[in-house]
């Protein structure tokens, strides 16, 4: 009966303390991936509109949740070995217990003890079905949100097929809009091309074809001569007569244009090199260059020509159309340009 006594001590186990360590980690797992799940679907509420970069920190969090998903796999995994050890032990105690009962059979005198140890058996091994019990609905909890979990990573998968269509339409919508502005601007530029054509062939008729007025690409070029007196900012006589042609003709042509034309006519003051003397109201040729052009801007406004339509500027001496040192060069250089363009 001794002997009896010493196996059955030494086959006799506790598993609780490891048991309760595995289910205390379990726990902490499943609230560890918890949080990280509930923070990734802020995360993704917030960058899910972006384009590139918000879709690679999309499917960086998708590798961390399926890297979590695998380690609570393993550790289910290790939970199921778990049970399986329990349900080891708990058929040893059975055969144990059996054991004992045929000793019981054959030792009456010991039977009291041997009814307290069958007793003892029986406690332990309904205390071994409870917590066996409690670790499968543990394992079927856990399997259950594991599935819940991979729900939510096929439903962010699908939320980065849609954001990635709807980047990919986006940016077809965005280039065919292109191709038609380009259109509407290349149609826009013909249409004011062929009204830039027709002020400069009026302007043509009205000057009789004067050598000393030209056309330059788009402008047309007045030498300062025939607008000002030397070293004046104000239009002459003769200047006055030749930009009410040019104002009469804009008007002509300005009440032609449509509307969604922005058009402008721009008018460039250009002087020579010969420095201003000093002493003189105007200090500089650029002040020379930009004042002769404002003096045509205003004339023409005199005439009826909107000044939204105007434009002034003036160069001084720096965009000669000659650059010999001689006075038949600075003569070129000497001039006015108006230039028929949009805003």
């Amino acid at each position: 009966m001794a002997s009896v006594r010493s196996r059955y001590r030494e086959r006799s186990v506790n598993y609780w303390p490891g048991f309760v360590d595995a289910l205390a980690t379990l726990l902490l797992a499943i609230m560890f991936l918890l949080s990280v799940f509930v923070l990734a679907q802020f995360l993704l509420s917030q960058e899910i509109s972006g384009k590139d970069q918000v879709l690679n920190r999309l499917n960086s969090q998708i590798d961390e949740l399926t890297s979590l998903l695998a380690l609570e796999q393993a550790n289910s995994q290790d939970l199921k070995d778990s049970i399986a050890t329990l349900e080891t032990s708990l058929s040893s105690t059975q055969s144990e217990r059996s054991r004992l009962e045929e000793l019981l059979n054959s030792d009456n005198n010991n039977a009291a003890e041997t009814d307290a140890k069958i007793g003892a058996l029986s406690t332990q091994i309904d205390e071994e079905k409870q917590l066996s019990k409690r670790a499968l609905s543990q394992v079927e909890l856990l399997n259950q949100q594991i599935s819940a979990l991979r729900r939510q990573i096929a439903a962010l998968e699908d939320a980065l097929d849609a954001s990635e269509s709807t980047d990919r339409e986006s940016q077809a919508k965005i280039a065919d809009l292109g191709k038609r502005l380009n259109v509407a601007l290349a149609q826009r530029v013909q249409e004011l091309n062929r009204y830039r054509s027709d002020f400069f062939g009026r302007i043509r008729e009205i000057l009789g074809g004067r050598s000393d007025i030209r056309i330059v690409g788009d402008r047309f070029v007045f030498p300062s001569e025939v607008l000002f007196t030397s070293g004046a900012a104000e239009l002459n006589q003769r200047g006055r007569a030749e930009m009410l042609n040019v104002a009469q003709a804009l008007l002509q042509i300005g009440s032609e244009i449509p509307d969604d034309i922005n058009w402008v006519l721009r008018i460039d003051g250009h002087t020579d090199d010969v420095p201003i003397s000093p002493g003189r109201r105007i200090r500089d040729n650029w002040e020379l260059s930009s004042s002769r052009a404002t003096s045509v801007v205003r004339f023409l406004i005199s005439q009826g020509i909107p000044a939204k339509r105007l434009v002034a500027a003036g160069f001084g001496e720096f965009q000669p159309l000659n650059n010999e040192d001689s006075n038949e060069a600075r003569a070129q250089n000497r001039r006015i340009e108006l230039k028929l363009t949009e805003r």
